[in-house]
């Protein structure tokens, strides 16, 4: 028997076969391309406080209806742990008062002469 020898063409002459895609596996041809994410602005926030600041903390602060240390770091630009010891500070001198107290986080308002200090 002599050997097989291949067909050029379609004896139908129709269309060529369709070609394979590279990426194969039927998914999408291009590599999905990863984000580089948000990029957030590094806070440059003061470690203590200067004489402009420390007049805020008195004269702007106690006019706030909620006071956080998250408030007043971002306002005053200052570091949270400044924050604290700033609303510490004017706890002890009766300008505000405590509403929660709670390990996470403390949340203060301003004090009126008619309320007593109330610590839950």
């Amino acid at each position: 028997m002599p050997p097989k020898t291949a067909k050029k063409a379609d004896p139908k002459g129709g269309k060529n076969p369709p070609k394979k895609k590279e990426g194969g596996g039927g998914g999408k041809a291009k590599k999905k391309k990863w984000s580089k994410g948000k990029v957030r602005d590094k806070l440059n926030n003061a470690v203590l406080f200067d004489a402009a600041t420390y007049d805020k903390l008195y004269k702007e602060v106690i006019t706030y209806k909620l006071i956080t240390p998250s408030v007043v770091s971002e306002r005053l630009k200052v570091r949270a742990s400044l924050a604290k010891a700033g609303l510490r500070e004017l706890q002890a001198k009766g300008l505000v008062k405590c509403i929660v107290k709670h390990s996470g986080q403390l949340v203060y308002t301003r004090a009126t002469k008619a309320d007593d200090v109330i610590v839950e």
